[in-house]
């Protein structure tokens, strides 16, 4: 089958067919979900260079674990649980690190560095910027249920299959998020 076939073909069956060995289809499901997971890792961490050893790491393991997953409609969760397990480990790996220090007036500088004319496109330009940086500085624990709740849209019950963590804890953990997250964007919004 050329490479063109695979372009046109639903997410789903490239998965049925990288499962049965078909290297095209899987270099064609890398393709498509490369660029999400790259943003995933772009509102997890902040190093450039981490974020693409995270996202082709998590790339090798779905590519090594396609014929384990069960149900190819629950690819999406499967993926996501990947990817947070991968930030896990780099967590764990780096937690003598110093914790992201953004600070108010961090996020100040930021915003004078923008610098843009008013405009939408640039004003939403400029609060994504302002978010990424308040989400970075959120403790690993509320940045990941946080990412996965807004930005991927999974619920609360997958959050909490993801995470390996009580729906509760979850729940209060996503609350807690975007309470520090409205503290430190208080004065942008």
């Amino acid at each position: 089958m050329s490479k063109s076939k695979y372009k046109k073909r639903d997410i789903y069956t490239l998965i049925i067919m990288a499962q049965h060995g078909e290297s095209k289809a899987l270099e064609e499901l890398v393709r498509r979900v490369q660029k999400n997971i790259f943003a995933m890792f772009s509102y997890l961490t902040d190093k450039r260079q981490d974020i693409a050893d995270l996202t082709q790491e998590a790339l090798l393991k779905m590519a090594r674990n396609i014929a384990s997953l069960k149900d190819p409609a629950r690819f999406k969760p499967w993926l996501n649980q990947i990817v947070t397990n991968v930030f896990y480990d780099y967590v764990k790996k780096h937690a003598r690190d110093k914790k992201i220090d953004l600070d108010n007036d961090k996020l100040l500088e930021i915003k004078d560095k923008i610098g843009c004319e008013p405009g939408e496109k640039c004003l939403f330009a400029e609060m994504e910027k302002l978010i990424k940086a308040a989400l970075l500085n959120l403790p690993e624990n509320l940045r990941i249920v946080i990412v996965l709740r807004e930005y991927e849209g999974l619920s609360y019950e997958d959050i909490s299959k993801i995470t390996n963590t009580a729906l509760g804890t979850v729940k209060s953990r996503i609350s807690r998020a975007r309470i520090k997250l409205q503290e430190e964007l208080k004065e942008f919004i």
